[in-house]
This record gives C-alpha cells, structure tokens and sequence, in this order.
C-alpha cells in the first residue's frame, strides 16, 4: 500500500507545494531537514518527539463552514511553533488527489450514496489513515490532524478504537456552531480559498457548498461520547466543554492554545517606528530610547493616514462585491507597541484619532549586548569567533551579553498567544527584530530566514488569515521614499548576516528569503583590519582609534533613483505578492518535484 505522502498525493494535493518566497505561507510545507529546530524549541530529542507526551492524533469533528480547517491550520502553526513535529492530513486532498480532476460522483457527499461512491470513500479514507500511521511510526511524528466532518458517534468510537491499535491517543476537537453570521463568514471565506472551488463563479460555488452541508446535517451528531477525549468550541471560542482531555503536558498546551484561539476574520498589521531625533552617535543607542524626531514624526502622521486610507478603500472593495447597498461597518482596529518611546510616539497619531493603543513590554526590539553600534570591522576585529558563530546560525547564536533571536521568539510566546485571541485588526509597531519573529509565526518561515526579513518603512505588511494558508500583501505608504527613513536610523544595531537577492514569483528557491522584494544586497568584502597585540597599550582605546571606511572598487557605485510611489492624496492599492488557494494549486500542477 502507499506510503507516507505517495508521489501522486504529493503531485496533486494542492498545499503541499515547494516554498519560494516568505510571502508564501508555509504552514503545509513538508521538512526535509530531519535535524530542522523550530523557532520557539527548547530543546530536541533523539525521537524528535517532546514533552514525554506520545504520539497523539487529534480528529477534528463538525459539519461544513465550522472553521475546521482554520482550527486545524492554526493549531498546527503554533505546535509547530514550539517544535512538535505535527502534519496536517486533509481528507479532501487525498480526495482531489486519488479522483482525476477532482471530479466525484454526484453523490458522493450525500449519506445516502450509490455502492460505487461508497467505496471511492473508503479507498480515499484508508489512503488517508495508512498515511498516518506510517508517518507516526517510521517518521517519528507527534502530533496528526486529521481534517474531516466525522459526523456519527459510532464512526468516532471505531476511529478511537483504531488509533489506540497503534499506541496513539486521540483527541476529537469539535467545532459547533448555530451563529448564522460566523456560518456566513465561514461559507464565504472557504468558497474563496477552497481549492474545491477553484475557477467557479462564486454564486454557483456557493450553492454547491450548502447543498453539501445540508447532506450531512440529517446524520451528524455532536461530540456526547463521555468515554471519549474530546473539546468541544462552540461558536468560535465563545464557549467550551473538556471531556478527557488530561491524559499528558501536551494535551494540556493544546487545550490551553485552543481557548485564546478563535475562526472570526481579521486582519494584522506590521509597520516599523519612526526614526530617532538627530542625537549624539553615543545617545542613538538600545539604552537611550530617543524620541521621535521630526522625520519619523513626519513617517508616523503618513504610515497612520495610509494605513487608514487603505482600510476605508478594502471596506469600499467589500461592498462593491456585496450584494448589499449598505456599507458594512469598518472593523475595529487595536494598536500594540512596545515600551520604547520611538513605537510610543509614532501610534500617537492613531491615539488622537481615537484608537486603542497598548503598550507591551515583552515586544521590545532585541537586545544587541557588547555588539551595539560597533562598526562591522570592528566587531569582526573584537569577536572573531563569535562573528563566525553567527554566521553560520544567525538566528541562535547570541554574542555576549545579548539577546538571540530565539530568545526573543521565547520571550514572544504570551503576545502570540494574545494575538490569536485578538478579534478586532491590529496594528503591531514595532522595531524590525519583533516584527521578523511575529511575521515568521504567522507566516511558518524557517530559522534560516528570520533574520533576514526586511521591514522597510516605507511599506506596511498586511497578512489575512484564510482558512488553508495566510495571505500577505504590501500597502504603500504614500510620500515616503524608499531610502527616506533609515539613512540615521539608530535600528542597526546588530551585524546583519548579508544574503542575496531573492526573487518572488521565479518558482526558484532562493537561499534568503525576504518578505520584501529586492532589499537584500550580497555584502561587499571587506578589507582586514591589523589589530594591537593583545594586552598592548593601544587595546582600550580601540574603538576610538579605528575609522570605518568604505570598501573601495573599480567601478563606481551605481546610482539609485525612486520615484514617488503615488500622490499624497490618493492611496495605492495593495500590491499582491501571495498564491492564494487558487493560485497554488496553478503553481502545483507547473511543479517539476
């Protein structure tokens, strides 16, 4: 029988795909690295297995438009998080996989389907199952989330019975829901991302999609099996009944992540803090905490009018699409900072404009320790040795008295977890080593790339969360140019680990990954720098005496011209830069893996 991600199954399940860019989300990306740390992991084990907890499957239960999916997707994306090895297994991909062109029998949704149709599902049931228990048992997986409706009590019991075979516990997450309008949502955002429909007019894709949940409603029957382990969320997290479910410390994290978890639509932010005012060098440091001067009072008043026009502009957008000839209301929007004055002070414009501002301390940018501000000669000159460490694992390697990026993803766990249980838009203000973690949880980037994400400030990052994968998109910030803020900015106070230009769109993999197009630039040599013997009488007072020069080169520098993205009065549209569903499973079938 086939195994673990059969070459067909791999050839056509639309999310599984090769990942190209940090737009792209990469939550259904398969690693390959077996020795591959997670962000947010403290440490590994021989079995890859952590927290002495097993192997748990968790089977997700609930009708069509519950969230499911979304449920299913987000979970996955935090314990992956953390590094617990989870895979998600869709049953609709094996489906779409084993059924050429996705095409089924008219009943094959329906409970009272023809013989033929019965065994379709059950080929395609058995693909799936056998899938998860070779990659349990001969990949050392964790945690297994099977995506389906499993609608009836009887169905749950032998699924629980048949798991337990194999030394898995299992754990049902039913999502219930009776509120028409998330049911609206949810129906109107799967019609759109769902591969199922893929290239069909949005009115047929939606009668199609409540004509199948109305098969399944007579046969359901919510989670009541008390021997069972089971959550049951009701209305997108509005309640929830455990039942089992302390059966070991992972278990626990997973209920504890679930009640700050919610399916409602929202939207994040990312932009960067204005720059400092003109100060001494010795005062533009991670220990003066300077204000805003008046260019970055100037980027605060432009980011918050863009930001602000381009929310009017996307509600606009939904009610042209609506069939409503009412506006629909524009979506609360909270604003977090970090503690320093410089993200203080540039949400000030949003705070007079009655938004809600909260300051939060554990978003404070990396600390840098002896490194801070030290020239890269310098800093080559003093710590050899640690230049080397962090080159070769930028992401974990932290230099004297400072901070690693994996210490400030540990030190990110509390917001996340308030970011998911956020409901309202959010505009996170931050320095760029917060906002390449948070972008990378939301995104699934790797270590490998985190510390090469650039933030420019003349862009705002926006991601949308859609039930298969998040989408991303850059709003312009009209007015600024795109060297405009960073010429004093006193936010390099880290050597940055020089990478090559990555390219979106090429299907080339490309070894850094930046969220922003064309921003990273291969570094230049540099010369080598004589130093005193140790202990000289010169030693001390090396930074003094060492002047930084550019490296020189045959040929002048090239010249560089920007053009105002758009006239101050009028918002840019959003540039997209993501696949959606649909796209991806476009870019799957031109895939050569």
């Amino acid at each position: 029988m086939d195994t673990l991600l059969t070459a067909e199954i791999a050839a056509n399940a639309p999310r599984y795909r090769r990942k190209s860019s940090t737009f792209i989300d990469g939550i259904h990306d398969v690693a390959t690295d077996p020795s591959h740390m997670a962000p947010a992991q403290l440490y590994s084990t021989m079995s890859g297995r952590l927290f002495h907890s097993g192997r748990i499957a968790i089977a997700m239960v609930g009708l069509p438009a519950r969230g499911k999916t979304h449920i299913c997707v987000s979970l996955s994306r935090y314990l992956q998080w953390l590094g617990v090895k989870t895979r998600i297994f869709h049953l609709g991909d094996y489906r779409r996989a084993t059924v050429p062109g996705g095409e089924v029998p008219d009943d094959y949704f329906f409970p009272n389907a023809t013989p033929a149709s019965i065994m379709l599902r059950q080929k395609i049931l058995k693909r799936c199952r056998e899938d998860i228990y070779s990659w349990l048992n001969h990949e050392n997986g964790q945690v297994a989330i099977y995506d389906a409706v499993n609608p009836t009590a009887a169905g749950r019991r032998a699924l629980a019975k048949e798991f337990a075979k194999h030394d898995v516990q299992t754990l049902f997450l039913e999502s219930f829901v009776d509120d028409n309008r998330i049911l609206t949502e949810n129906a109107m955002n799967v019609k759109i991302s769902s591969p199922d429909f893929a290239g069909m007019d949005p009115n047929e894709a939606a009668q199609l999609y409540l004509t199948r949940i109305g098969a399944k409603i007579p046969v359901f029957e919510t989670m009541d099996e008390r021997e069972l382990n089971f959550v049951k969320m009701i209305n997108a997290g509005q309640k929830f009944f455990y039942n089992n479910v302390s059966f070991n410390y992972l278990s626990h994290r997973i209920v504890f992540y679930l009640t700050n978890l919610h399916i409602k639509s929202r939207t994040t932010y990312f932009a960067r803090a204005g720059i400092a005012a003109d100060v001494p060098e010795e005062e533009e440091s991670y220990r003066a905490d300077p204000p805003l001067g008046p260019q970055g009072q100037n980027y605060a008043e432009l980011m918050s009018e863009a930001l602000l026009a381009h929310r009017e502009a996307e509600r606009q957008a939904a009610a042209a699409d609506s069939a409503s000839a009412e506006l629909p209301p524009l979506r609360p929007l909270s604003v977090w900072t970090s503690t320093r004055l410089r993200t203080v002070q540039t949400a000030e414009y949003l705070k007079e404009r009655g938004y809600k501002v909260r300051q939060r301390s554990q978003m404070s940018q990396i600390n840098p320790g002896v490194c801070e501000k030290l020239p890269d000669r310098t800093l080559r000159a003093l710590y050899p040795e640690e230049v080397e460490l962090h080159e070769l694992d930028p992401y974990h390697h932290r230099f004297p008295r400072a901070e690693s990026y994996h210490d400030l993803a540990v030190r990110l766990e509390p917001i996340i977890l308030e970011l998911e249980r956020e409901q309202n838009d959010l505009l996170i203000i931050a320095h760029e080593s917060v906002l390449r973690v948070l972008y990378a949880y939301l995104m699934h980037c790797s270590t490998k790339d985190i510390p090469k994400l650039k933030f420019p400030r003349n862009k705002i990052i926006e991601i949308i969360p859609a039930a298969y994968q998040n989408e991303a998109k850059i709003v312009h910030i009209p007015g600024l140019e795109p060297q405009s803020q960073g010429s004093n900015s006193p936010d390099n106070v880290f050597f940055r680990h020089a990478s090559p230009i990555s390219t979106f769109g090429s299907g080339a993999v490309s070894v850094a990954m930046s969220p922003i197009q064309n921003l990273s630039t291969p570094a230049e040599p540099l010369e080598p720098l004589s130093l005193p013997p140790a202990g000289g009488p010169h030693t001390n007072t090396l930074l003094q005496q060492v002047t930084v020069q550019s490296p020189t080169s045959g040929s002048q520098p090239q010249s560089r011209t920007h053009s105002r993205i758009q006239s101050e009065t009028q918002s840019p549209a959003p540039e997209r830069v993501i696949n959606t569903a649909k796209e991806a499973v476009a870019d799957k079938v031109a895939d050569d893996d």
